[in-house]
């Protein structure tokens, strides 16, 4: 079972982001959130009864705003209400600037073993201008910190085609993070939306950013970099050292059945799909009243289930099995939606390597107007 805690607590918010996240929440808040939290933990568990769990993941915001003992808390009593797999792959996000030897230290005896840094750019100027709280020198210092406390799998988060940024300044940024050979690398797009302070800038003609060619380069600069460096990319954005790639994401985009908890948490589970309250004080409230705090839900014909395994799946480099397809679904794969993968192979963007249908090199950088086809 895969599950996803979102934690939704900043010590400030991101001039990008649009997650559902919160900052300056006063302490007794976050102890009502936690409650809550714990609250949902029981309820879910034994209305779906889904098994020990194999992949826990938690997101945000920023999980590593809590204390070590919160964290603690939360990933025992995860443990002790559904039960852990032995060779669990437990990932915590943190922020570099909100971590320590000893946070790091409880993140180890509650049995994370895999960690996501939020590096974003190896330039104090762009960090700043990201409103990121955390400095070069954070990225580094904490990535020391937690291979001393004994994480050997450890991811940094990266992103280009920021406002002002050059190719030789994302060069420089991936090369410095190659330096401390981390396991996982994630390289992200900048992608606005009209919630972040950013989006709005843009929608007003306010915002710089790089020409669409130019953010193009800097994507074939990480795949020509990273497949240099020994990584294996594996998913449009991702790329991993051989054994390291993230289990939690693999069943988002293998279309696995999931469970979320805490606010605006989404879950994906037996045909159904839901997402829980947003706001913190309708989420605690509804918990603390003893019901699970959801706010939309939507069942899930079979034919939305196979468009979104074929389009979460191509994400995946090794695309999407025929016969699984055919196994899960009891129909063919080719048949269904043989004119549209005719279409896509006439235009260079797919094709079928053995019995998987894959994305191309040239149908990359156009993945969105390949998913568009089968929706």
């Amino acid at each position: 079972m895969h599950l996803y805690i979102h934690i939704p607590f900043c010590l400030k918010k991101c001039n990008y982001c649009d997650f559902i996240s919160y900052a300056g929440i006063p302490p007794r808040e976050v102890r009502r959130y936690l409650a809550a939290l714990a609250k949902e933990s029981e309820l879910v568990a034994a209305r779906f009864r889904p098994g020990k769990i194999s992949t826990l993941y938690l997101g945000g915001g920023t999980p590593t705003y809590l204390s070590g003992e919160e964290l603690f808390g939360i990933i025992q009593g995860i443990r002790n209400i559904f039960g852990m797999e032995e060779e669990a792959e437990i990932t915590v996000e943190a922020n570099p600037g909100t971590l320590t030897p000893k946070k790091l230290e409880l993140l180890r005896l509650a049995g994370v073993n895999r960690l996501s840094l939020g590096a974003q750019s190896f330039d104090d100027g762009l960090l700043k201008v990201m409103g990121r709280v955390h400095r070069v020198e954070d990225i580094y210092q904490a990535f020391r910190w937690a291979r001393e406390a004994g994480f050997n799998n450890i991811g940094l988060d990266l992103i280009y085609g920021l406002p002002g940024q050059t190719l030789s300044q994302w060069e420089d940024t991936l090369d410095r993070a190659l330096e401390l050979y981390p396991e996982h690398l994630s390289t992200y797009a900048l992608e606005l939306s009209l919630d972040s302070p950013w989006g709005r800038k843009q929608k007003l003609g306010e915002l710089l950013l790089p020409r669409e060619e130019e953010v193009l380069s800097m994507y074939e600069l990480a795949r020509q970099k990273l497949k240099e460096a020994g990584f294996e990319h594996y998913e449009i954005s991702n790329f991993a050292r051989a054994g390291f790639q993230c289990r939690h994401n693999l069943s988002y985009w293998e279309n696995r059945d999931y469970l979320g908890l805490g606010a605006a948490a989404a879950s994906h589970w037996k045909g159904r799909r839901w997402q829980n309250k947003a706001i913190l004080e309708d989420y605690c409230r509804t918990l603390e009243e003893g019901r699970l705090s959801v706010a939309e839900e939507e069942e899930l014909d079979q034919r939305r289930s196979m468009e979104e395994t074929l389009f979460l799946g191509l994400r995946l480099r090794k695309g999407v099995s025929l016969k699984e397809f055919k196994a899960r679904f009891g129909e063919e794969l080719l048949t269904m939606y043989g004119a549209e993968i005719e279409r896509l192979v006439s235009l260079g963007l797919v094709e079928i390597k053995g019995e998987r249908l894959v994305i191309t090199e040239k149908g990359l950088p156009l993945a969105n107007e390949v998913f568009l086809a089968f929706v």
